[in-house]
């Protein structure tokens, strides 16, 4: 038995599914006993009634072997069950006095070395449990130093500790946003390999162009041991979102010529064009209104209104500028026709995201009395809006760390980190909004003669502006390097050992998504309609409605 070997949890685990097994064949015999011990003979006769008996028989002789097996059965399980429970219970009594003579040993070997040099003679490091603490150093003989914690905001992670004669470096923390990753523990003097490096943290705005920190590099080997790699770089900041600019204010708005009125045809002058945007006044001027025209006798006389002025052009910065209303018509004699002047279309948005300028109305058209037709002046169309802000390009991402030295004699030199990943490009901004279409001038008709032929025809509304196009997203950052300059894999061991790979670059950033299509809020100008002539004069006839602006 002296070369018996146990293992308590495989026994306890055998033991149960013996007893699985047991309770599933109780199971079928008791299901199958009551079909089985108390069959019915299939007829009357003797012959059948002696066969049913035989199988009777047969079956409660099973049943009575079956209960002495179960029991049987039972009886082993209970003994395997209590033999796992011994060897468990020995190797506890076993193992419990030469943990605390261990332990003990260790502690007084330990005391005057922790003291004097702040690290025992054997044993593993204390692994750093505050923001940026590094590990403790391992054992002077033997043992591996603890792991680093990692950095809080702004802060490096803590480095690795150090082995001793023989042990491996601990790992170096990762750093907290924006800063390095700790660097990984010498490996053992004797053998043992060095720590990796931590990772490097994110990329933080105003701290070195939002560009991702740099890993911790790799620990170095002793004699014999390998380099630790270098920590991976830290990722870059993401792109800010495009932000469109607030539109500066509008130039001057153009001249509007004064109104003519006299007899005969009569014809308002155009409004003037809008001044030209400039420094501080960056969107265009509104075009002005057109003169207003009165026809007060004559024979067959027209009046018409002055078209609306052209908005002035804006410049970068400005937002669309309005176009100028149409001129207003009316004829006071008893023959003539009037025509409201036409509104000036808007113009497109210079400034990202900024909205399109309105159309100009139409003029209304009136004839006081007489034989005639009026007919209102058309809206104006609105502008487009313009193009949202592009978003900001995302940051480069961190160069990995330099790999660890391999050992002096024998052992290969750490690989160089991966450069971290380059940030996301930000979000476009929202395009403008289009222009609202200008309203169409009303068409009024007041005939006082029983044998009047009038008619009134209200102007077209404008169209409302297209919506501008949604903003860029921004270029995605680049990744990082891999590796810094001269810390590539590190140097293998003097008589064996291969040199590390350097670190692979990052991967880029994606870019950002775009911004959300301007929506085109002009409407078409509603139309004038015929104004109901007092009896007996007939009614003026209804203006088509203005178009709808299209989406954007």
């Amino acid at each position: 038995m002296s070369f018996v070997t146990a293992v308590p949890e495989a026994v306890s685990v055998a033991a149960n599914d013996l007893a699985s097994i047991g309770s599933a064949i109780n199971s079928a015999n008791a299901a199958a006993a009551l079909s089985t011990t108390g069959m019915m003979a299939a007829a009357a006769d003797e012959v059948s009634a002696g066969i049913a008996a035989l199988f009777g028989a047969y079956a409660q002789a099973y049943q009575a072997l079956s209960n002495q097996a179960a029991a049987f059965h039972e009886q082993f399980v209970q003994v395997l069950t209590a033999g796992a429970g011994s060897y468990a219970a020995a190797e506890a009594a076993n193992a419990s006095p030469l943990q605390m003579l261990e332990q003990g040993v260790l502690d007084v070997v330990n005391a005057p070395t922790q003291v004097l040099l702040g690290r025992p003679i054997i044993g593993n490091g204390t692994n750093g449990t505050t923001p940026g603490q590094p590990g403790g150093a391992g054992g002077l003989l033997f043992g591996n130093g603890g792991n680093g914690a990692a950095g809080a905001v702004g802060q490096p992670g803590g480095a690795g500790g150090a082995a001793g004669l023989i042990g491996n470096g601990g790992m170096g923390g990762a750093g907290g946003a924006g800063a390095a990753g700790g660097a990984g523990g010498a490996g053992g003097w004797l053998y043992g390999n060095g720590g990796s490096g931590g990772t490097g943290g994110v990329g933080v705005a105003g701290i070195n162009g939002g560009i991702g920190a740099v890993g911790g590099n790799g620990g170095n080997a002793g004699l014999i041991g390998t380099g630790g790699a270098g920590g991976t770089g830290g990722a870059g900041l993401a792109g800010a979102t495009g932000v469109n600019p607030t539109a500066g204010p509008a130039a001057s708005t153009g001249t509007s010529p004064a109104d003519v009125v006299g007899p005969d045809s009569q014809t308002g002058s155009n409004g003037g064009t809008g001044a030209t945007g400039v420094g501080l006044t960056p969107t265009g001027g509104t075009g002005g209104e057109g003169a207003s025209a009165t026809s007060t006798s004559g024979t067959s006389v027209t009046a018409t209104g002055g078209a609306g002025g052209n908005p002035g052009a804006s410049i970068a910065g400005g937002a669309g500028a309005a176009g100028g209303a149409g001129g207003n018509a009316t004829v006071t004699n008893f023959n003539g026709n009037a025509i409201g002047g036409n509104g000036a279309n808007g113009t497109m948005g210079a400034a990202p995201g900024s909205s399109g300028g309105d159309g100009g109305a139409g003029g209304n058209a009136t004839t006081i009395r007489g034989v005639g037709a009026t007919q209102g002046g058309s809206g104006g169309s609105g502008g487009n809006g313009a193009t949202g802000a592009s978003g900001g390009n995302g940051s480069a991402g961190g160069a990995g760390g330099a790999g660890g030295t391999g050992g002096t004699l024998f052992g290969n030199g750490g690989n160089g980190g991966v450069g971290g990943a380059g940030g996301v490009g930000g979000g476009g901004a929202a395009g403008g909004a289009g222009g609202i279409g200008g309203n169409a001038g009303t068409a009024t008709v007041n005939g006082t003669s029983s044998s009047a032929n009038i008619s009134s025809t209200g102007g077209a509304g404008g169209h409302g502006g297209t919506g501008g196009n949604a903003g860029n997203g921004g270029t995605g950052g680049t990744g990082g390097i891999g590796g810094v300059p001269g810390g590539t894999g590190g140097h293998g061991g003097l008589l064996s050992g291969a040199s590390g790979t350097g670190g692979t670059a990052g991967p880029g950033g994606a870019g950002g998504a775009g911004g959300v299509g301007g929506t085109s809020v002009g409407t078409g100008g509603t139309s004038g309609t015929g104004a109901i002539s007092p009896p007996p004069g007939p009614n003026g006839t209804p203006g088509t409605n203005g178009a709808d602006g299209s989406h954007g």
